[in-house]
Formats: C-alpha cells, structure tokens, sequence
C-alpha cells in the first residue's frame, strides 16, 4: 500500500512556473527580447548594406566580364586583320617568287600555307581561350548573384511575424 502512495504523488507532479510562466514561456519571453535587441542594434540595416555592398561587386564582376568580352573580340578582329594582311603577303611572295625560279616559287607556296596555317590556328586558340575564360567569370558572376539573391529571399521571407508562428508551434508542442 506504501508502494501506491508514492507511484500516486509522483503522478500528480506538477511542472515548476515562476511568476505564472513555465519553462516554454521563458523560453519565448527570451527570444522575444532577442528579437527585440537585435531590431535595436540595427542588425536589419547590417544586413541590407552587406547585401548591397556584394550587389555592388556583382555588379563590378558584371562589368569586368563585359570587359573581358569586348577585349576578346578586340583580340579575334586583329587576328582576323592579321590573317588576312598575311594572306596578301603570301600572294605578293608568291608573285615574287614566279619571277625569280620554278623552285623558289613551289618552296615559297609550302612555307606560306603552313605559315598561315600556323597563325590562324593561334589566332584560333587565343580567342578559344578569351572566350572560354569569360565565359567562367559569367558562370562565376551569374553563380554569385544565385546565391546572394537565395540568401535575399531567405533573410526576406524569414520575418519577425515567420518567427513567431515558429515559436508558437514550439510551446504548443510543449
């Protein structure tokens, strides 16, 4: 009979309150004052001028890619200048070259196609290479503005009012 008074008032235990709050409430009048010191220090603020200052550099690496693009078609138009200035040299040789002997002119013929060859497979793999290098900055760029812009929507969606539906569903599972 001892044995069942104890398992009785052990079963009635109630859970300790102070000043009528239990521990769940205490817990929600401390995020409350969380909350409310973070909106006073002016964390919101810190935040948005964070947020502006990578839009800033978004933007530069924007800018500096547009850049980098420019300059490669600047790189390909004087290649393909070149090129061309270097098929008309080859055809003045060749034009020299008929004048002087049968030989010459075969040999000339040879040295200037695969000169040429040569040239505009560089050319070639320059501007290959300009592109493929901008086209990484504008991956990398556009990677960037992805994140920063998910990082926005969260911070936007993620509210004072989203914070207190989420503290309300926490005390009421208690």
């Amino acid at each position: 009979m001892f044995s069942l008074t104890l398992l009785s008032a052990a079963a009635e235990h109630q859970e300790a309150t102070a000043w009528g709050l239990n521990a769940g409430g205490w817990v929600a009048l401390a995020m409350l004052g969380v909350f409310g010191i973070m909106l006073k220090a002016g964390v919101p603020k810190l935040v948005a001028g964070l947020l502006d200052k990578q839009i800033a550099e978004i933007r530069k690496q924007l800018d500096d890619a547009k850049a980098l693009r420019a300059e490669a078609e600047t790189l390909r138009n004087q290649y393909a200048a070149k090129i061309a200035g270097a098929e008309a040299d080859a055809a003045a040789m060749v034009e020299h070259a008929k004048h002087e002997a049968e030989a010459i002119v075969a040999q000339a013929s040879a040295q200037i196609t695969a000169l040429i060859a040569r040239r505009e497979k560089m050319a070639q793999d320059k501007i290959g290479a300009a592109e493929r290098s901008a086209l990484a900055d504008v991956r990398a760029t556009a990677a960037s503005a992805a994140a920063a812009a998910a990082r926005g929507l969260i911070a936007e969606n993620h509210n004072a009012r989203a914070d207190k539906a989420l503290v309300d569903g926490a005390i009421a599972d208690l």
